[in-house]
Formats: C-alpha cells, sequence, structure tokens
C-alpha cells in the first residue's frame, strides 16, 4: 500500500514538475514573430533532414520548443498559401487564384506594364489588422505578393510598416538565374518602404540582410508594447542570392548558402528577442508557404521522404517543415505528429492576445493546447489540398490518416537541369502529368510518400472522403466572398 501511494506521488510530482517547464504565467498581449521563407522545402532545415548546408538558429528552436511534422499550406504555390497564412481562409473562400502577377506590356493592345489589377480584398481582416485592433505594433519585412496596386499593400491590410518587395523576386527584369532582361515587358522589382517605392531592381544580394536589419529595428523600437513582427523572406525562390559573407559558405552550393543567410537571420532576430528582455513576452512560428521548388535543379529545395513538391497535390507540395517556440510556454524538446495547418495560426493568436477573430466564415482551428504541448491531440482532422483554378473534381483531401485524390488529372515534377533543351523538358513535364479514371487513396502513417494506393481495400473509406470533399467544393463555391479589384486609380 505504501509502495503504491509512492508512486502515485511521484507520478504526480513528475507531472506538476514539467508542467512548471512550460506552464509560466502568461502574458496578457505576448509579442509573435512569424517566419515564413518562399519555397523551402520539408528537408531543408537541420531537424527535418538538410543535407549539405548547416541551420543552427533554426534547428536551436526546434530544440527548445516544438517541431511539428505534420503541418500544412493551403496550396503549393505563392499568393494563395500566403492568404490562408493571414486570413484563416482557404484560397477558394476569398476568391484568390494561386500566384498574383504584375502587368505585363501589350503592344497590341497598348498595355503598359505596371501593378496587377487583382488583390486580397481590402474587407478581409488579416492576422496584422486583427491585432492591430487590440493594440498591437504591426511590421512586414519581407514579400508580400497579396496584390501590388496601391490598395492591396500591407499597409492597406493592417501593417503599420512594410520594407520589401511586393512579388515574388523572378517577376521583374530578372528570369530564375538571375539574368536582367528589362525588354520583358514586366515592370523593374519595386522595392517598398511604406506605401513608397524607395528602389527598382534591388540587389538581390543584400534583400535578406536588408528586412532583417528593419525586424531587428522594428523590434527594439517596439520593446515596451505588444507586436507582431511578420518575416516573409523572398528566398530560396528564384533566382537565388546571397549576401557577400555566405556566398560559398555551404557544402550544396548557392542553394545551401541562402539557407544558411535565413538561418543567420532568424538568429539575429533572435538574439534582440533576447537582448530586450521579451523572450517570455514573444511566441516565434517558422514555416514556409508551399513545398520545395524541385523543378530548379540545384537551385531547388529538397522534399525529403515526401512525394513530389511545389505546384503538386502530393505531399511534397503542401505538407512544410513547422517550428513553433515561447519560452515557458511552449513544451520544450517535443515533436508534433498530428495534423495542423497555416490556417490554425490566426484563431490561435487571437486567442492568446485576447483578440476577436473577424464576423465572417473562417476555416482556422484554435489550436494553443495542442501548440503548447498540453495536449498531444490535434483539433485539426480534416484538410483539404487543391489548386485554385483547377475543376472541383481534382481536389485532395485528407482526414485522419487517410488521403484520397479523386479521379482526374494530377501531375508531378521534372527537373529543369536534368533535360539538356526546353523542348525536352517540357515533353518530360508532360510525360509526368497523369490522368486518373479512378480514385487514389493512401494511408498517410505508413506511407508517407503515397507509393501503396489503398481505394480497392478501403472502398468504405474512400466513399466517406468523397463525400467530405464534395462537401467542403460545394460549401467554397456558394460561399466565395470576392477578390478585391483596382480601377487603374490611386
Amino acid at each position: 500500500m505504501k509502495r503504491n501511494c509512492l508512486t502515485v506521488l511521484l507520478a504526480l510530482t513528475s507531472t506538476f514538475c514539467a508542467a512548471l517547464v512550460f506552464s509560466a504565467e502568461m502574458p496578457e498581449r505576448p509579442n509573435f514573430v512569424l517566419f515564413y521563407a518562399d519555397d523551402q522545402g520539408y528537408a531543408d532545415i537541420g531537424c527535418f533532414g538538410a543535407v549539405g548546408f548547416k541551420t543552427p538558429h533554426i534547428d536551436a528552436l526546434a530544440a527548445e520548443g516544438r517541431r511539428f511534422t505534420s503541418f500544412y499550406s493551403t496550396t503549393s504555390v505563392c499568393s494563395a498559401s500566403r492568404t490562408s497564412l493571414l486570413t484563416s481562409c482557404y484560397p477558394q473562400r476569398v476568391s484568390m487564384p494561386g500566384v498574383l502577377f504584375p502587368t505585363t506590356a501589350n503592344a497590341a493592345t497598348g498595355q503598359k506594364p505596371g501593378p496587377g489589377k487583382i488583390g486580397l480584398h481590402p474587407n478581409e481582416v488579416t492576422i496584422a489588422k486583427m491585432l492591430k485592433d487590440r493594440g498591437y505594433a504591426t511590421s512586414i519585412a519581407g514579400k508580400w505578393h497579396l496584390g501590388d496596386a496601391p490598395p492591396f499593400l500591407p499597409t492597406e491590410h493592417g501593417f503599420d510598416e512594410y520594407l520589401g518587395i511586393p512579388y515574388s523576386n523572378d517577376m521583374g527584369h530578372y528570369d530564375a538565374r538571375m539574368r536582367l532582361n528589362p525588354n520583358n515587358g514586366r515592370p523593374p522589382t519595386p522595392f517598398y518602404d511604406g506605401n513608397k517605392i524607395i528602389e527598382e531592381e534591388p540587389d538581390q544580394r543584400f534583400l535578406t540582410r536588408r528586412t532583417t536589419e528593419r525586424a531587428v529595428d522594428f523590434i527594439q523600437r517596439n520593446r515596451d508594447k505588444p507586436f507582431f513582427l511578420y518575416v516573409p523572406h523572398s528566398m530560396p525562390h528564384v533566382p537565388l542570392a546571397v549576401h557577400p559573407d555566405f556566398a560559398g559558405t555551404s557544402e550544396h552550393g548557392l542553394y545551401g548558402d541562402v539557407i544558411q543567410e535565413i538561418d543567420w537571420s532568424v538568429g539575429e532576430i533572435v538574439k534582440a528577442i533576447r537582448e530586450n528582455g521579451l523572450e517570455e513576452k514573444t511566441m516565434i512560428v517558422y514555416t514556409t508557404d508551399n513545398g520545395a521548388w524541385e523543378h530548379q535543379g540545384e537551385h531547388g529545395g529538397h522534399s525529403g521522404p515526401l512525394r513530389s513538391a511545389k505546384s503538386t497535390l502530393y505531399e511534397g507540395g503542401h505538407r512544410v517543415p513547422c517550428i513553433m517556440y515561447w519560452k515557458g510556454q511552449i513544451k520544450p524538446k517535443t515533436v508534433a505528429s498530428e495534423m495542423l495547418a497555416t490556417l490554425d495560426i490566426m484563431p490561435t493568436f487571437a486567442k492568446l492576445a485576447g483578440a476577436t477573430m473577424p464576423n465572417r466564415k473562417t476555416d482556422g482551428l484554435e489550436a494553443w493546447d495542442y501548440i503548447s504541448g498540453a495536449s498531444d491531440v490535434s483539433p485539426r482532422k480534416t484538410f483539404v489540398y487543391r489548386t485554385p483554378g483547377a475543376p472541383p473534381r481534382e481536389s485532395v483531401i485528407r482526414h485522419g490518416k487517410w488521403k484520397l485524390f479523386l479521379p482526374g488529372t494530377y501531375a508531378e515534377i521534372a527537373q529543369r537541369d536534368n533535360y539538356p533543351s526546353e523542348k525536352e523538358w517540357q515533353a518530360a513535364r508532360q510525360a509526368l502529368v497523369t490522368k486518373f479514371d479512378h480514385p487514389r487513396l493512401y494511408d498517410l502513417e505508413t506511407d508517407i510518400g503515397e507509393s501503396q494506393d489503398m481505394s480497392e481495400r478501403h472502398p468504405e473509406i474512400v466513399a466517406d472522403l468523397t463525400k467530405r470533399l464534395e462537401a467542403f467544393n460545394n460549401e467554397m463555391q456558394a460561399d466565395a466572398r470576392p477578390i478585391g479589384r483596382w480601377d487603374g486609380k490611386n
């Protein structure tokens, strides 16, 4: 009897002491720092299996915090994924296409190059706008890509400050290999400070350094009030460019150098948080917008054990690395293997900040207990993958461990560097577009690489997931809100 009582007492004491490790008193309005890399693949961080380059600062966040191995971006391309992160909405709900572009010159119609004509609707509520209403200082340092016309810039969506480029770094006069072509009909890539363009075609070797310095400055200026800092790096999206201090520092060429500079950036920003005494008041999230752009060969990232890459509906397109750290609040040295998505960040920030979510339909779930490690059960049981603009039938759903592809046409990838000519590459890309006249079902717990179709063995699961996916598509079609449109006037 005494032995049993002692065992219970020791167990209770152990549980209590463990709780103290990550359950310090929570600040009323904590700070939030959200890193969002561009095209960094699932296996492009040391603790996720990177080879040929090192990420000690990001790895340290994982060692001291919580690593999420089944974390999803709603789409595998730029604008749509950023929409979901900042609004907690599937892109279909707010009518956001996959990628926004500036206007390209057209001699036949007399169209001049300039900003694009659509963007995130001004009525949509972003994380920045939600937190600003709660008294937060808000800043973005990096790539925006939710509209480059005046009504759609970050300063119109809740950000007090903005330094960076408004879309991908290959949409101006530079192509994917940093070759200058001012006659391509596109406007030069603008570099913004606030809502003003201060440069055109900035030297991309210094983009990461400049946005990092602004982020550190923002932290120092706002250390006495709550803040939201969003750092969406413009790389490793091509064209790759790196500060001279990092050139040639990795074993994996330019791509590895770029990742190591991004890791340096994380280290500088975390150092600023610590030096200003804010570590126990600040939640840090590091994730990426979509999977690796393996199509780019040596200039692209790595999907590791996942099938395919960016621009596809396979795991390599949507499953992204994620790490969250908050001293005293998130249980250290833990790994979370259940589903979570970028959709769930906004409602979780709202809970922690005492903010109010938008009075309109959103798709995220508040997940603080799971994120903190107080629970190993995620509130998210279902996730839908879809390429914006694709037919609803060509969509994919995960529920629990099961992932279902409806019959349809689905592409994989072909690495550009593996083919000597453009013609051969395009032929290879077409060969990897496969039309399936039957559903495909994968068990992601035992088959993360999506190699074994289980649909014939589990027709009841196929039927259940088909109904769920059709209900989702019907709701999105019925309840979609409009995208913002610009008439060309300021």
